[in-house]
């Protein structure tokens, strides 16, 4: 993990003032977050808080007396561009290690965990956001925090397991007080949570014998189901579904055979309404107190109003609105990723032009173009990974029904059950709300959805590779090695390196891409 780590790092920060410039959405970013610093009020179509951190770093970067060779006045003082962007860049380096951490919570597998994080490192629109002053690296990593905060919680028990809670609470806030879709990681928080209570009542309810209560049954069932699994590392039943599947989900190195996720139904809903409700609401109204403060304009309930007005008007998802938007349903198969710069030149030692358009088509011999999309094979054997683990949960139910003639939830599941659930819900919840959206929006809006893939594809791989048949076992490794090579090829458009034409060709292998 911390050989991931370092090389999320590096990745980063490598040639971070490469375009003295404002890439993409940096020209409000940037801006808006010097503004803090100069006490220029200002509207922001979004909730502040990615902004302060970009301010904070703009702060601490001036204040280094290191990498400012470059400098522009494009945010409205004079900055290197490395000051607005190695805050963010840090920040993204992280988010490998949360998904990694999340991963092993989930199951206490260190391969799973390593897998998670290495292809998590391996993408390239984190890559690219953590490069630059933009603001979807904050919702992510709020947002995972809050499931990784949640997951510790859910491992302990009494003072510990509320001291889990308000860190919960306080960063799935902080995530909703970056953009608003960061409410979808907290809504993937309360669907698994119903879901798990959905299926304890249901076992409960289809046993008539029952005659102590609901709490204790979960408790009683918890309990000896820990010690059954302690023995025998996974159901019987769960054990023959794997071999059916050709894969083995039997882990003699796990130090247990449970998972957190098995404690949901230890929270009640006053807790969830207190530490996942209220805290949240809490931390997100103070967060807008330093803009308020600034801009004067606008109260806590009118900016909302305003904010919404924005979107509202922001105009339909087509080409005319603008070149780029894509509708939800192109964002899992990638087709139709956005160009956040592109610039043309006749050699790489010729400077390139702080603002301007590039040189006419045929002129250049050398393209610099950082491209918003992701590593395609990771994307693509992602979706097939959370498909798996969809029929997966469909076949259980339809064993069910052909078994029992009646739909009945077992005493327990198995650890892998639980994960396929949490995974295919929190994926579900960060995607589905979008389909209803019609103003403009861009594949970066799938990058809180996305993560959920990562999980799916690392958790296949890991099955693979602990498979009985080396069949299973030479397909994992070829998936990471394909996701590996096609991280490195691609690189070139996720750090900006400079390409020949034909070079760039070869990387955008549909007209949509471009």
């Amino acid at each position: 993990m911390l050989g991931i780590f370092i090389l999320s790092v590096a990745l980063r920060f490598w040639g971070l003032e490469r375009f003295n410039t404002l890439v993409f959405d940096e020209v409000y970013f940037a801006k808006f977050g010097n503004n803090y610093l100069t006490h220029t009020p200002f509207f922001n179509a979004h909730p502040p808080l990615s902004q302060y951190m970009i301010g904070i770093g703009i702060w601490i970067g001036s204040h280094i007396p290191f990498w400012h060779d470059t400098v522009n006045g494009l945010t409205g003082s004079m900055r290197s561009p490395w000051t607005y962007r190695w805050f963010n860049a840090l920040t993204g380096s992280f988010i490998p290690v949360v998904v990694a951490a999340i991963a092993y919570q989930l199951s206490y597998r260190r391969s799973f965990a390593i897998l998670a994080g290495l292809f998590t490192a391996c993408d390239g629109i984190f890559l690219v956001e953590s490069r630059y002053a933009l603001s979807n690296i904050y919702i992510v990593i709020f947002g995972l925090l809050g499931h990784w905060f949640l997951l510790l919680a859910l491992d302990n028990q009494n003072r510990r397991r509320s001291f889990w809670l308000i860190f919960a609470g306080i960063a799935f806030g902080a995530s909703v007080g970056t953009k608003w879709n960061g409410l979808w990681f907290l809504s993937g928080a309360y669907l698994i949570w119903i879901v798990a209570w959905v299926i304890h009542l249901m076992h409960s309810f289809s046993n008539p014998f029952t005659s102590f209560s609901l709490k204790e049954a979960g408790g009683r069932r918890q309990e000896a189901e820990g010690r059954r699994q302690e023995v025998e590392g996974v159901s019987q039943e769960s054990e023959a579904r794997s071999y059916e599947a050709g894969i083995s989900t039997y882990s003699p190195s796990s130090p247990s055979s449970q998972t957190p996720l098995q404690n949901l139904t230890q929270l009640n809903i006053f807790q969830m309404l207190f530490y996942l409700g209220i805290i949240p609401a809490f931390i997100y109204s103070i967060i807008w107190i330093p803009h308020l403060q600034l801009d004067k304009t606008y109260g806590f309930i009118a900016v909302h109003q305003q904010i919404l007005k924005f979107h509202l008007h922001l105009g339909g998802n087509s080409s005319d609105v603008h070149p780029y938007c894509a509708a939800w349903y192109k964002w899992p198969l990638m087709t139709r990723p956005m160009a956040y710069y592109y610039q043309t030149a006749e050699s790489i030692t010729e400077p390139l032009p702080v603002m301007g358009p590039p040189l006419p088509a045929g002129a250049g011999q050398v393209i610099y173009d950082v491209h918003a999309m992701g590593n395609p094979f990771l994307w693509w054997f992602g979706v097939a990974a959370i498909l798996f683990l969809i029929g997966m949960l469909v076949s259980q139910v339809v064993i069910s029904l052909v078994k029992e003639k009646r739909f009945s939830a077992p005493a327990t599941l198995s650890v892998d059950t639980w994960i396929a659930l949490y995974l295919v819900i929190n994926y579900a919840a960060n995607l589905a709300p979008w389909v209803k959206v019609t103003r403009c929006v861009f594949i970066y809006h799938y990058m809180c959805a996305v993560v959920f893939i990562f999980l799916a594809i690392a958790w296949f791989v890991d099955q693979c590779l602990r498979s009985y048949y080396q069949q299973l076992r030479v397909l994992g490794v070829t998936i990471t090695f394909i996701i590996l090579a096609a991280f490195i090829f691609w690189m070139p458009i996720y750090l900006g390196l400079p390409l020949s034409p034909d070079g760039y060709k070869l990387r955008m292998w549909f007209n949509s891409w471009i």
